[in-house]
Order: C-alpha cells, then structure tokens, then sequence
C-alpha cells in the first residue's frame, strides 16, 4: 500500500526582529509632540512677561508638570528602544543618544520641580513673597532653553547620523534633524547671550526643521519601522 505524503505548508517568513524596537521608539517619538505642546502653552497661558503667575492657574500648571514628566520619560524611551539596533552602526554614538536622552529628561525635570513648587507657594503660603515665584518660574525658562532647546541639538545630530549612515529610514528624514541641529543650536545660542527670545519668530523658524524632523522620525519608525539596511543583515534576534 502506498501512501501519500501531506504537502507541507510554506514556512512562515520569520519576523522582523527590528519592529516592535522601531515602533516603541516612533511612539515615544509622537508621544513628546502630544505631551510637550500642550504643556507650553499651559505654561504660557499662566506666565506673565514679568514671570509672574496668574490667580487661577493652579491646575495648568500642575497639568503641564505631568505631561513634561511623561515627555522626559518619553524621550528616554525613544533612545532606549532605539539603543539595541543603532549600537550596530556605532556604539558610542548609540550610547552617547541615551545619554543625551537622559540629561534632556533631567534639565526638564528640574523646570517641572520649580512650576509645581510656584503653586506649592500659591497655595499653602500666605503672603509669600512675589520674587520667590518669579526666581522659580525664571528656572523653568532656562531649563526649557537647555533642554528641549540645546539638548534637541544634539539629539539630532546623534541620531540623524545614526540613520543617515545606516540607512535605516529614509535618508531625507535624518537630514533635516542634521541642518536644522545647527540652525536650533545658534538661535539658542543668540538667546543664551540675551540676543534674542526663545518664542520670537526667529527661534520659532529655526525650530521647524528639528519638529519636522522628529515628527517624521517618529511617524517613520511607527508606521514604516526601519528599512533593510546592512545594520540589521542576518539579524534574528535583537540583544
């Protein structure tokens, strides 16, 4: 008696290793642009050009607080979930981003310590005195040029020449974190020296190529993940 052998079914392509990594990383990407807008123009709203807070604006601020914590959290995680794949193309350069990532996160938190101690003072002491909360408030300023304004620098040069070597997204998307680092870099260097406000127009132009730049990355990563790139060859499994 003969019998017939089952046909076997086609093996499954094996998954790729790179895209839970990639799409973690363009999500905390996305989630720094849904955390960090609203969170200045909260800020905004309750901040006088005098650094004086405005009665009744408790509530923002502590809101903001939060979504600047989710933002520094978010950050690091983007570097994080990046880490074990850009490592393959540098690792210096990959380990100098987490920790570029992480002095962002701290100089952020510092600014979210100093608003929510403005409203410990609005709220738990009487007649506190007024230049107590525009020396706090005059903390967050400089924390928000530092991080987000100076670190964004950097975190786009490390990062865009990470990708731009290896390929890995488009090379358009890391070339403009890689004009707009220095562009971001010198307006922010002009305000430091008190040559220009960290909101003038100037500023705001000079920050369009790194938002656009992020929000590429991020949306890149999400949808797309990462393209073949010699980085990955023969990658099964990531460390």
């Amino acid at each position: 008696m003969t019998t017939t052998a089952r046909p076997t079914s086609p093996t499954r392509a094996a998954a790729d290793p790179t895209r839970n990594h990639a799409r973690a990383a363009g999500a905390f990407y996305l989630i720094t642009f849904a955390a960090s807008i609203p969170a200045l123009l909260m800020i905004k709203a309750a901040v006088g050009p005098d650094l004086t807070v405005a009665t009744g604006h408790d509530n923002g601020l502590l809101a903001a607080g939060f979504l600047d914590f989710v933002n520094a959290l978010a950050g690091i995680g983007s570097a994080v979930a990046l880490y074990p794949i850009v490592k393959r193309q540098n690792q210096a350069m990959a380990l100098g981003l987490v920790m570029s990532r992480m002095t962002e996160a701290a100089i952020i938190m510092t600014g979210v310590v100093s608003l929510l101690a403005v409203v410990t003072l609005n709220q738990d002491v009487t007649g506190a005195d007024p230049a107590i909360s525009q020396s706090l408030v005059a903390v967050r300023d400089w924390t928000f040029l530092f991080g987000p304004g100076f670190m964004a620098s950097v975190n786009a040069v490390l990062l865009g020449t990470l990708l731009y070597r290896s390929g890995l997204v488009p090379r358009v998307i890391p070339m403009m974190g890689l004009i707009g680092a220095p562009l971001l870099f010198a307006a922010n260097s002009a305000t430091l020296f008190g040559h220009n406000e960290q909101t003038s127009a100037i500023s705001m132009l000079a920050t369009l190529p790194i938002a656009a730049w992020e929000l590429s990355v991020g949306t890149w990563m999400l949808v797309k993940g990462f393209n073949p790139s010699p980085v990955t060859a023969g990658l099964t499994k990531v460390d």
